[in-house]
């Protein structure tokens, strides 16, 4: 059993993954804005904004798994909204080792959350594995800053990035999006429809968390399930589990960047992301067929 503290420990992946960790047996804790000696899992301040953590969040900690950071799709990315995204990731991240390292505590390991935005959020068809090359967009600036800043841990402790692809989950995220105009009969593909999602059920993606931290393994790793599926067909499987028609044409790129500014291009964008490496290391995936991971989802 190990002792674990989880930044964004409420959020959508932070939840589910602390259920997993704690039926498997490991004592876990979170950082929150505010203690809350209610939770259900022991819960300690911090903020970022003035440098503190409690240090008692640190007592007989093994492992740091760190997901906090600010939604990327929450608001339109104006600056000022830009430089939160990077300010939530980076200076939570130099925060921790600061207190880490002050505090003297001997960590096992550090693993923090990445994205596939490392590639840029437009690669067409190209595979990708973690030694491909960064993109040079915005979300490619982001997750290259979050990256580095958790490589400074590397001088104390193992340190593991998870660059994590579009979660499929019944609470929240990016399904969740895309179900919405479906389920009220205007869901449609968005652009042309052909750009790649690499998707992950998020029952896998907090396995890969597992797996990381119990194989006790070190590097980067792409989380994304072996088969990456078109925005189009993603869509249409989404309307078939539901049995809901899809009978609108896709929304024009056009209309979405009306929309969305900028942000726009998440969407409208795509990657196929390969995951061999985790797999590599013994990890399977439950869910590899987009259609089992959605039935799944919407039937549970």
């Amino acid at each position: 059993m190990a002792k674990i503290l989880i930044t964004g420990g409420t959020g959508l992946v932070g939840t589910h993954l602390s259920k997993i960790l704690s039926k498997s047996g490991h004592e876990i804790s979170h950082l929150s804005r505010s203690a809350d000696p209610d939770a259900t899992y022991p819960t300690f301040k911090w903020n970022i904004q003035e440098k503190y953590i409690d240090p008692k969040a640190f007592d007989g900690i093994d492992h740091i798994i760190h997901l906090a950071g600010a939604g990327v799709a929450d608001k339109r990315w104006s600056m000022e909204r830009k430089q939160v995204i990077i300010d939530s990731r980076v200076n939570s991240t130099r925060l921790l080792k600061e207190q880490v390292s002050n505090l003297g505590i001997t960590l096992k390991s550090f693993i923090s959350a990445s994205a596939i935005g490392y590639y840029g959020m437009d690669t067409g068809e190209a595979h990708l594995k973690e030694d491909s090359s960064s993109g040079e967009d915005f979300l490619a600036q982001v997750v290259k800053k979050w990256e580095s800043e958790a490589d400074t841990f590397s001088d104390i402790t193992s340190v593991a990035k998870v660059r994590i692809g579009v979660v499929l989950s019944d609470e929240g995220g990016a399904m969740a999006e895309i179900v919405k105009p479906i389920k009220f009969y205007v869901g449609a593909p968005l652009g042309t429809g052909l750009q790649y999602m690499s998707w992950i059920h998020i029952e896998d993606l907090c396995l890969v968390f597992k797996h990381v931290l119990e194989q006790k393994l070190s590097g980067t790793y792409n989380a994304t399930a072996p088969n990456p599926v078109s925005n189009e067909a993603l869509t249409k499987t989404l309307a078939r589990v539901l049995n809901k028609p899809l009978w609108l044409p896709n929304v024009p790129a056009f209309v979405m960047r009306l929309m969305l500014g900028e942000m726009a291009e998440m969407v409208l964008g795509g990657n196929y992301v390969l995951s061999d490496k985790i797999q590599s290391t013994g990890f399977k995936f439950k869910f590899t067929e987009v259609e089992a991971a959605v039935k799944d989802l919407i039937n549970s």
